[in-house]
């Protein structure tokens, strides 16, 4: 058999022997590799370490051992940050004061920073979805977007270290995998279309399909791999999970080959679940399936409501010159007017009850002015840049937005309103209309109106026929003009201006139509 001594020698384990005054008289060679510095014998156990910092339990570790004459033990950090668990025991002699302590050393510095990233991994992911229910309430999709993609990116070049990154959003009836957020890919990575496949569709498309990481280690070699940026020599992909179903993957990459160990992809998985969490917490899933469906109405809309302003303007005009009061077809003319301006309704109530109700979709803005809600505004201009313009900025806001070509079709437009208590609450108009000017639409409109809620549109700095100063004169709101080509943000203060203007002198009930 061995000697005691040989065994200990080659032991993993540092192995010391202390006097009472926890000076070295042995130690094997595992300790002597770790602080090889110089010679341990006759030294002092700490001054060996190069006093450490002691971090417990037990923080006089030596004294329990001789005083007690029990086992103890305690961690530490050595100035060049490792770490290591000793344990400290007596060597007993019957009914004699312990003269002599046997110390064992382990390395734990590997366990104790992946304790630590753990712990700093779930404290970020806790920090990436720290607002409050109402915060989120009032916020649209992409600036909840914007709060977790700047969050994610600090967090993981600044806790993980990775610098080149990638997170999309599995749509689970289409497969396609739509990019959330993306930093250092190049632009045709970024914009290149995925789906949750097993073949064709690169690591990412792999990884959604079937739930499973995916380490590259040579990204020139990997069958699978597509090109995130030029220069990537190794990635890594996981799963984005919530309720054990893949709601995204979550992908870096690096300029080194192998250059990610499977410590690095097991804080990466950590922290994908983190971030699903995240995403959860800022409704983010529904508000990404809301902002879906809202573009698609917001696409339908779009294509239909040229033409039906030319339906509304069509009948308007055939109902007053063509038909009188008591014929028969006057009466199917106006109810194509109610059913025309009942299409648009009808495609905005779709729109909603297709998006979740909770959530603020990026085509819906009228939480920021709830003034404009259900305002119903007639825009009249002979340029159809900006009857197209009005609707597209105008019903983000929940406005009911129709048009005129000119000025005599702006009346006829008000006059078929009449009947129906469904008068406009606001009317844009170009300074010069084809058949009049913009102050002369406003004095025909004070037959309809007390106080005429006009807003006027002109270019920079034209208005020779003075139109707005003539206005303003016969009461026009001095805030009551905008530039042509519309602005959203222009034109939407404007409108919510003259709408709180008109509640204040009681023209209006404050409540929309």
């Amino acid at each position: 058999m061995l000697p005691l001594e040989q065994i200990l020698e080659f032991m993993p384990d540092g192995v010391a022997l202390l006097d009472a005054d926890c000076v070295i008289r042995w130690a094997n060679r595992q300790f002597r590799l770790w602080f090889s510095s110089e010679e341990p014998v006759d030294r002092k156990f700490y001054d060996v370490l190069g006093n450490p910092e002691l971090l417990g339990p037990d923080y006089c570790p030596f004294n329990t051992a001789l005083v007690m004459n029990e086992p103890s033990g305690a961690r530490v950090r050595t100035t060049d940050n490792r770490f290591f668990h000793f344990h400290v025991a007596p060597v007993r002699e019957d009914f004699l004061p312990t003269q002599q302590l046997i110390v064992t050393l382990r390395e734990v510095t590997k366990e104790v920073l992946q304790h630590q990233m753990m712990e700093a991994i779930h404290q970020a992911g806790s920090e990436l979805a720290s607002l409050l229910p109402q915060e989120v309430g009032r916020m649209a999709i992409e600036d909840r977007v914007d709060r977790l993609r700047e969050d994610i990116l600090h967090f993981t070049q600044h806790l993980l270290r990775f610098d080149v990154i990638e997170i999309r959003l599995l749509n689970p009836q289409t497969k396609e995998l739509k990019s959330l957020l993306s930093h250092g890919l190049d632009r045709v990575a970024e914009n290149r279309t995925l789906r949750a496949s097993m073949h064709d569709n690169g690591v990412t498309g792999f990884v959604a399909a079937s739930g499973r990481s995916y380490l590259c280690e040579d990204t020139a070699r990997d069958p699978l791999y597509l090109t995130g940026f030029e220069g990537a020599k190794s990635s890594m992909t996981v799963p984005l999970m919530r309720n054990q179903q893949v709601i995204g993957t979550f992908n870096v990459e690096s300029p080194e080959p192998r250059g990610f160990s499977e410590s690095d992809l097991q804080f990466l998985e950590i922290f994908s679940r983190e971030v699903a969490e995240a995403l959860n917490k800022l409704d983010l899933l529904q508000a990404q399936q809301a902002d879906t469906a809202w573009q698609s109405v917001e696409a339908i809309h779009r294509e239909v409501a040229g033409p039906i302003d030319e339906i509304l303007n069509t009948v308007v005009l055939v109902t007053d010159r063509y038909l009188d009061n008591k014929c028969p077809d006057r009466e199917r003319m106006l109810q194509i007017l109610l059913n025309a301006r009942a299409i648009k309704d009808v495609i905005v109530r779709v729109g909603a009850k297709l998006a979740p109700a909770e959530t603020l979709p990026a085509s819906d803005r009228s939480a920021e002015y709830p003034r404009l809600r259900n305002r119903r505004v007639l825009v009249v201009d002979g340029d159809p840049r900006s009857r197209s313009d009005a609707h597209r900025i105008l019903e983000k806001y929940a406005c009911v937005v129709e048009t005129a070509h000119d000025g005599t079709e702006a009346d006829l437009m008000i006059r078929s309103c009449e009947g129906d208590n469904k008068k406009y609450d606001i009317i844009i108009s170009d300074i010069v209309l084809p058949d009049m000017t913009g102050y002369q639409l406003m004095q025909r409109l004070k037959q309809y109106y007390p106080t005429v809620p006009l807003i006027l549109m002109q270019e920079f700095g034209h208005d020779p026929r003075h139109v707005v100063v003539d206005a303003r004169k016969d009461g026009l709101h001095e805030r009551a003009v905008v530039i042509k080509p519309l602005k959203p943000d222009q034109i939407v203060k404007t409108i919510d201006i003259v709408v709180a203007w008109m509640e204040s002198l009681g023209k209006t009930d404050g409540k929309g139509a």
